[in-house]
């Protein structure tokens, strides 16, 4: 590929003096690439982690042990009233440090990486807006529905997983894939605890080569398309789950 657009981005430079080096430049292309790479492993392991947490979380909220509801309200009072930056930062640097480290054989590396938690927080950060987005879905599951599925015998967590998650995701779809957006676009704070995502990385090429404006542009047009393709694929999943009567 670099072959290819190669030669024109070389010649761009030099009549025009618009460096996108990270198309001629073999390691600037390659840490581009693993920029790219990072960037899109973060937005998909976080949207998942998110979603388990929404799902588990909203469960634990009609949970009839009195603690583990109290716990749950907790969890999303403190994480969705904090900034994403702040979670970052205190999970990296506060309980990152109290992890312990694994030898490597001459030297130590964290048992966990900056990638991971940039995961766990941002994915736990997610998950408390996600618990709520499925509890107002559950709320809206006619009783009818539950009263059908007790008279089958089912048991309180068959009835959650087998009739009324489903039909809550559904009628949750609309704000799910709003937050779900919001989220992808929050990844690209992990460039404060040094996760060599596409921030990251494209600011060490203009650190090195001064090409500010044009890694700037590539940036904005990274997320533009990821965003663009992800909102889209949740809006087509959206269209596809609706149901009839709800939001019509």
């Amino acid at each position: 590929m670099l072959e290819i657009i190669g030669p024109y981005f070389r010649r761009l430079y030099e009549t025009t003096g618009l460096n996108f080096n990270v198309f001629y430049d073999r390691y600037e292309f390659d840490r581009f690439l693993n920029g790219a790479s990072n960037s899109l492993q973060l937005i998909v392991w976080t949207l998942l982690l998110s979603l388990l947490i929404g799902v588990l979380g909203a469960w634990a909220q009609n949970a009839r042990s009195l603690a583990v509801r109290a716990v749950m309200d907790a969890y999303i009072q403190a994480f969705r009233n904090t900034p994403p930056m702040i979670q970052l930062l205190f999970f990296f640097f506060g309980l990152g440090t109290m992890m312990p480290s694994v030898d490597m054989g001459g030297y130590s590396q964290p048992l966990i990486s900056s990638f991971g938690w940039a995961v766990i927080a941002l994915g736990i950060f997610g998950g408390a807006f996600n618990v709520e987005i499925f509890r107002s879905g559950l709320e809206a599951v006619p009783e009818s529905t539950l009263e059908a599925a007790e008279s089958l015998c089912f048991s309180r967590w068959q009835t959650y997983l087998y009739i009324t998650l489903p039909l809550a995701f559904r009628i949750s779809l609309p704000a799910l894939t709003n937050n779900l957006v919001s989220l992808a676009k929050t990844t690209s704070l992990a460039y404060v605890i040094a996760v060599p995502e596409m921030t990251y990385v494209l600011n060490q090429v203009w650190s090195d080569n001064v090409n500010v404006p044009e890694m700037m542009l590539l940036l904005f047009l990274f997320y533009i398309a990821v965003v663009t393709f992800l909102a889209s694929a949740l809006h087509s999943i959206e269209r596809k789950l609706v149901l009839p009567g709800y939001g019509q």
